[in-house]
């Protein structure tokens, strides 16, 4: 949504990923496996859980058979506040979440989910990577192992009417993920009036009217099927959905050292292999949805104003969600230079 300098289920995934002691059926005379519990709101025919099953054929075969994931996919498991809860309570074992559900373990990884921060796929390569450990350690401090980073596409504006500049959204019924602070900051600096509903009631929510605009990557709007609802998007995207793999550090812990580096290991290979469909596929969808006659917004004009509400939603969460120094950090890393 805004050009700045180079430029949250899921999707969402893009968003989007992973009971001591679960059951399985092993051959007579056979160890039974360890199965790692994974919940994704990921649907269960996409692209992207197909190459979480090629993740556990790898898990499988690098372990020889003592650890593999059984994934619930398609949110079947709830929302990601329901996956969070789920794994700490022992229910499930690993999630596939959004910065939503990241946020819900480590609450300044939301830093990344700011709008206007990372706006492509350079900025965003190179704050994962130089603040990889530092975020890690946020995981590791809170119970749980990152497992490796996913995305679910470029985070921009969806609507059933016609919108340009922030102003526009005061007039309209924008959704906010219930557990989403950072976009609903952003539409309280806007001075819209969000609906806080889960990702699983959007679809319902828009069919009604109750919401009539989401914040969405087309690749998200595709395989949620929102984009039937809609009519408008902007060219522009406000941010990228950055999503990850995380698993209950208890459960991680009883594996022996080795599997633990295999699954690492096959978890971070999946991750790059889903990370570059994810950005193809995203592309694809857009390209999808003009053809399908959804109309592009360009919103060029009022850069400065979208601009200057995203710089003030990033003030406004430092302290709050974040601090100082860690946004600066990311700001480094991706080479930005907006004011505070």
């Amino acid at each position: 949504m805004f050009k700045i300098k180079t430029s949250f289920v899921a999707i969402l995934a893009c968003a989007a990923f992973l009971l001591p002691g679960a059951v399985s059926v092993p051959e007579a005379g056979a160890a039974s496996p360890t199965i790692i519990r994974f919940a994704s709101l990921a649907p269960p025919g996409s692209a992207f859980m197909k190459v979480m099953k090629a993740w556990n054929r790898s898990l499988k075969d690098g372990t020889e058979g003592r650890v593999e994931l059984r994934f619930y996919s398609g949110g079947s498991q709830g929302d990601e506040r329901d996956f969070i809860r789920k794994v700490r309570a022992g229910q499930m074992d690993a999630a596939g979440v959004t910065t939503t559900g990241l946020g819900m373990v480590a609450r300044p990884v939301l830093v990344l989910a700011t709008p206007g921060l990372i706006t492509d796929y350079d900025q965003l390569d190179r704050a994962r990577t130089q603040l990889n450990d530092r975020f890690t350690k946020l995981f590791a401090d809170n119970g749980f192992v990152l497992l490796n980073w996913g995305e679910a596409g470029k985070n921009r504006i969806f609507s059933m009417e016609e919108f340009a500049k922030p102003e526009d959204l005061k007039a309209l019924r924008p959704w906010a993920w219930k557990d989403d602070p950072v976009f609903a900051e952003f539409m309280s600096v806007i001075g819209a009036n969000p609906v806080r509903v889960g990702a699983m009631e959007v679809y319902g929510g828009l069919q009604t009217r109750m919401l009539d605009t989401v914040p969405a990557s087309a690749l998200a709007a595709v395989a949620m099927q929102w984009y039937t609802r809609l009519a408008y998007m902007a060219t522009d995207n406000f941010g990228i959905i950055i999503g990850g793999s995380v698993m209950k550090k208890e459960q991680f812990d009883e594996l022996s050292e080795h599997d633990q580096k295999v699954l690492l290991e096959t978890s971070q290979r999946s991750a790059r292999v889903a990370g570059k469909l994810a950005r193809r596929d995203d592309e694809r969808a857009y390209a999808s949805l003009v053809k399908r006659g959804i109309v592009e917004v360009d919103i060029s004009e009022h850069e400065a104003a979208w601009n200057t509400a995203a710089a003030k939603t990033r003030k406004n969460l430092t302290g709050r969600l974040y601090s100082k120094s860690l946004l600066e950090a990311v700001e480094a890393a991706v080479g930005d230079t907006h004011p505070l």
